[in-house]
């Protein structure tokens, strides 16, 4: 199957999109922007590709009829076993890293004493990992830096303890090691985890054993399909470090455009929010761009403002919107400058505002900068289409629904769940473009 990639290698994450020849998106793949940027659009692709490879798992298995009405929870219970998999493997690498750390000579007399708390430490996670992965399970984050790193260092502190060595020493080996870890690409044993994957989701629903040759000939019919990667184009904040071809790469006004008339065809103008900049397009019937503007090199008005916030407030960023959404009057806040926004946000608080006016406020003030770079843009038009990581946040959207409403009307509002993937599926498009329309070949893959 010949499949078009996408990628879209943003400052705080890199997203990919996989297509196929019909434009249907196959999978989308996200993870966190690395130092090394061959690495997460490596690892974007690989995650894509894996989530194109489930969507092929449901189309066999529905048109199989084998599992009837116990598909949804069949799929969902292959996917968490697959994490989990690729989580213990990550896992096993990040404990040998530690070790070799360790064993470097740092240490001196206490580096047996380290060497083995550290294998107290990993055993623990290992024996909590599955935990992780169960249905129901709630996790800050997906990437595995950031799961790993929250479960090191609370076991690590009460290994620490026990052993009677110095917490530090723990954090040490884990700073150097997981940043060795995060920079590997695991793609060779893709098809082994979701093997693995395959007998714990059977011994997890004893039910769909009865079912097993039924179940298994599809999804073994799938892994043997080769999903050729046909053409792939880059774009995004850090596009020019990306290791394509120049006639591979896009710019992000182009992706983030066509992207949008993709998702929503009568798109007329783009509102795109990301973690470093803020983006406001106009573009035609075809979703070709005729104009746009961007924020400067100011982080106000993008998603770095509200995580410089959420760290002001010793939050996730995720908490941020929710927060906000209880507020019952909205605090102004003056300032644009995200620093200065800090020290305004630490006044409020210490003259008794309510947490949740001023993060309100913050949301308000966030949307308002957009709003001068949309004016200056040419304004907005009806289709309007939000797109960006800050599209997922109710009180960013709720800010943006009234400043629209009060300053152009009625207007109908897009924001696809999917959202934060725009760029990439701009990417893709255009990837299936060079191919099908322009007639480009393989050979000129990166």
């Amino acid at each position: 199957m010949r499949c078009f990639v996408g990628i879209d290698l943003g400052s705080t994450t890199t997203k990919a999109v996989v297509i196929d020849e019909d434009r249907r998106v196959l999978g989308r793949g996200i993870t966190n922007s690395r130092s090394n940027y061959d690495t997460a659009a490596a690892v974007a692709k690989q995650e894509a590709l894996v989530n194109g490879r489930f969507c092929l798992f449901r189309e066999a298995l529905a048109g199989s009829g084998a599992l009837g009405g116990a598909l949804d929870a069949f799929l969902a219970e292959l996917e968490r076993a697959f994490r989990l998999e690729q989580y213990l493997e990550q896992l096993a690498d990040l404990e040998q890293t530690c070790l070799r750390n360790a064993d470097a000579g740092r240490f001196g007399e206490r580096a047996r004493a380290v060497a083995e708390a550290l294998g107290a430490v990993f055993a623990r996670l290992r024996e909590g990992a599955p935990a992780l992965f169960a249905a129901g399970a709630r996790r800050k984050s997906d990437f595995f830096r950031d799961i790993a790193g929250s479960q090191y260092l609370a076991v690590g502190e009460t290994v620490a303890r026990e052993a009677g060595i110095a917490y530090d020493s723990l954090l040490n080996v884990f700073d150097r090691s997981i940043i060795e870890v995060e920079n590997r690409v695991y793609e060779g044993s893709i098809r082994g985890h979701l093997l693995a994957a395959l007998e714990r989701t059977f011994a997890a629903l004893p039910g769909t054993a009865l079912q097993r040759a039924a179940v298994e000939a599809p999804i073994r019919g799938v892994l043997d399909a080769e999903l050729e990667e046909t053409y792939v184009v880059g774009t995004g904040y850090g596009r020019a470090r990306l290791p394509f071809s120049k006639e591979h790469i896009r710019s992000e006004i182009l992706c983030h455009g066509l992207g949008a008339h993709v998702m929503y065809p009568d798109t007329a103008t783009v509102l795109d929010i990301g973690g470093q900049d803020t983006k406001a397009i106009q573009v035609d019937r075809a979703g070709i761009v005729e104009s746009f503007q961007m924020n400067d090199r100011c982080a106000a008005g993008c998603g770095r403002y509200l995580g410089y916030i959420a760290d002001e407030m010793n939050m996730g960023l995720h908490e941020l919107g929710p927060l906000a959404m209880q507020s019952t009057r909205t605090v102004r806040i003056n300032s644009t400058c995200t620093v200065f926004a800090g020290a305004e946000l630490r006044d409020r608080l210490a003259l008794g505002e309510r947490r949740e006016d001023i993060i309100a406020g913050l949301h308000r003030a966030i949307v308002l900068r957009a709003m001068s770079i949309l004016a200056r843009s040419g304004g907005v038009r009806d289709q309007f289409t939000f797109t960006g990581g800050v599209a997922k946040n109710e009180a960013a959207v709720k800010a943006l629904r009234d400043l629209v409403a009060e300053n152009y009307g009625t207007v109908t509002l897009n924001i696809d769940p999917d959202s934060i993937y725009t760029g990439a599926l701009g990417g893709a498009t255009f990837a299936w473009r060079a191919v099908v329309e322009e007639g480009r070949t393989a050979e000129a893959r990166p």
